[in-house]
């Protein structure tokens, strides 16, 4: 068996990092996508390595003989390759594929090295390395049959996303035998040149050979392996993380702060949303009016805050609808002057955006950072500041102070003259019901009182970002309005704040999955005898990390072998031992986690 690898393109969407270089010589984590690649088919001990090179030939080849591969290397040149397409550079390997079984790379790809052996060593003759089909891939996708066998290929003309779960992209790596190239692939292959041109895909022809030859080429599903294709500067970012070694990967995962459906198979525990909301009829009907919520302005500010009135049966005067919480926190904290009261732990967007020097910070004593109402009193009685806030549930301790605690709370603040901020975004998942202090007769009552509430998290729709705050004080609401955009909401949040009256019914049955959910995982949790676990109520589980690991080792091999995102807790402020953090998803998916813990703490 030979292996062919074409590599003649431009690689112009990577614009200045291929000005010098082909593509093919990018670096990820310090080493070139072609080196990774033919040190990986060297150790294959196949006969010979072809090369189809055609951009920045002469720096490509110096580059190569410097590797000391012991596999013999050729090279092949495409002098039009600024004219043509992979066809063509396939085309001019056709004598090496008639002679040969062959091994076809494309140059822009990242792969584990496991991938391709398991393809040559697979017993059936010609196949093509496919993933089934997520939403950030892009180009040629097939359809198999209950025997593997392809049969259609996608382009992006006949791609249907109504059809997409039936859809497996193709990883552009393939095998062939010399008989399916010498009877089919080479005779299509220049039938299509000859009436079709140069600047065309190898894939048509493969679309055409299966029309006359069906079951003669299978997919070869992929099955834990890793693979990038690398199109543009974004690609880069993600293939650098994706095949980052332990603390590196973990390190940038962190960093992207969400985004996490353009990797393949990653299950996030980290980012906090609830996993049985919104409901598929609610998703249908916003799916109905993409169209127009894509293609229309959305409503100003006034009425979207009619809208976050209705959603929280509210008086508009009182509320402001934001960008997500974070908007609205930046809003809040630039209008602070004095000092401000936190708990750490805690979440850190509203000390992060004020002057460190002004935060006076209580740091519960009790097990699991746990804290009561007299606890905050005792400490900040006396204490000069302009506002206490206070995350309920905290997070990520899950800390729950009762609705009942939380006036007498608002009682000692208003008595205080101190203006109290509850942020109730975790609030729905708690055992109490009926707790939120979004309501008229509270707002009035209170004017200190500020109630912040992410839509995003017990809603489980952090992609259209959605938040409010609210205040019976109208002059900080005012100052608010006329500090965010008019224009702060898109059009999808609007129309989701429009309809949510419909699926309310629905909204609470989730909240009840959710609270089961999540009373079995931790039940479950406290099996394993080296995490010791927190009550919460909260859609997250604190733990601590007894023995055998590190926080972040544990994090680390989490996300490298299981592909599972938790938040490591340590260094955190207020927390120098090893506590980790853990969302509450499906009881599926927390199986999956379990699972994945017992595993590591049992060394397999």
């Amino acid at each position: 068996m030979k292996a062919i690898i074409l590599a003649a393109g431009l690689g112009s969407r990577l614009k200045d990092l291929t000005k010098n270089n082909p593509k093919c010589m990018l670096e990820v984590n310090g080493a070139t996508l072609i080196e990774r690649a033919l040190k990986g088919i060297d150790r294959l001990n196949l006969e010979e390595i072809i090369l189809v090179l055609g951009y920045k030939k002469d720096i490509l080849i110096n580059y190569i003989n410097k590797l000391n591969l012991t596999t013999k290397v050729k090279f092949i040149t495409n002098d039009v390759y600024d004219k043509t397409n992979n066809i063509y550079s396939l085309y001019l390997a056709k004598e090496e594929m008639k002679k040969n079984d062959i091994l076809l790379i494309e140059s822009d790809l990242i792969f584990e090295e496991k991938l391709i052996r398991r393809l040559i060593t697979d017993n059936r003759k010609n196949l093509a390395i496919v993933d089934k089909y997520e939403s950030w891939m892009d180009g040629t996708c097939v359809v198999l049959d209950k025997n593997d066998n392809i049969i259609e290929f996608i382009n992006s003309k006949k791609f249907d996303f109504n059809k997409k779960n039936e859809y497996y992209k193709t990883v552009n790596i393939y095998k062939f035998s010399k008989e399916f190239n010498k009877k089919y692939y080479i005779p299509f292959l220049e039938a299509y040149i000859n009436s079709n041109g140069t600047n065309q895909y190898y894939e048509s022809v493969l679309e055409t050979v299966i029309n006359i030859a069906p079951n003669e080429l299978k997919g070869f599903k992929i099955d834990n392996c890793k693979w990038y294709e690398i199109d543009d500067k974004q690609d880069l970012d993600i293939a650098e993380s994706i095949f980052s070694e332990k603390s590196e990967k973990l390190k940038k995962f962190q960093q992207r702060y969400g985004g996490y459906w353009r990797y393949p198979k990653v299950l996030d525990f980290c980012y906090l949303v609830n996993p049985y909301f919104p409901p598929k009829k609610m998703m249908e009907e916003m799916e109905s009016n993409f169209e127009i919520l894509l293609t229309q302005y959305p409503s100003g500010l006034k009425v979207n805050n009619l809208l976050a009135s209705k959603y929280f049966n509210i008086k508009e005067d009182y509320v402001v609808v934001g960008n997500g919480a974070a908007e609205l926190i930046k809003s809040i904290m630039e209008k602070i002057n004095g000092s401000i009261g936190v708990v750490r732990p805690t979440f850190e967007e509203y000390p992060n955006r004020y002057n460190q020097e002004k935060i006076i910070s209580f740091f519960p004593k009790k097990k699991g950072f746990k804290y009561s109402v007299e606890d905050l009193i005792n400490f900040f009685d006396g204490k000069n500041i302009e506002i206490l806030i206070l995350i309920n549930p905290d997070n990520p301790s899950g800390n729950y102070i009762s609705k009942n605690e939380i006036e007498k709370l608002i009682v000692w603040a208003e008595e205080k003259n101190i203006k109290l901020l509850i942020d109730e975004s975790f609030g729905d998942f708690a055992i109490e019901e009926e707790i939120s202090l979004l309501k008229n007769d509270i707002l009035e009552k209170s004017k200190n009182l500020i109630v912040v509430k992410s839509i995003s998290k017990s809603y489980g729709v952090p992609g259209i970002r959605l938040g409010v705050i609210a205040s019976g004080n109208k002059e900080l609401i005012n100052y608010i309005k006329k500090d965010v955009s008019i224009w702060n909401i898109n059009s999808f949040g609007e129309y989701y704040m429009q309809i949510y009256g419909k699926y309310e019914k629905e909204y609470k049955k989730s909240l009840e999955k959710i609270k089961v959910s999540r009373e079995i995982f931790i039940e479950k949790l406290r099996e394993i005898k080296e995490l010791e676990i927190y009550d919460s109520e909260a859609n997250y589980i604190m733990a601590k990390v007894l023995n055998k690991f590190t926080s972040k080792e544990l994090t680390e091999i989490l996300l490298d072998r299981y592909n599972i995102l938790i938040k490591d807790l340590k260094g955190k402020k207020a927390i120098n031992d090893n506590y980790i953090r853990i969302a509450v998803r499906s009881i599926e998916d927390n199986e999956k986690c379990l699972e994945a813990l017992k595993n590591i703490f049992k060394g397999e």
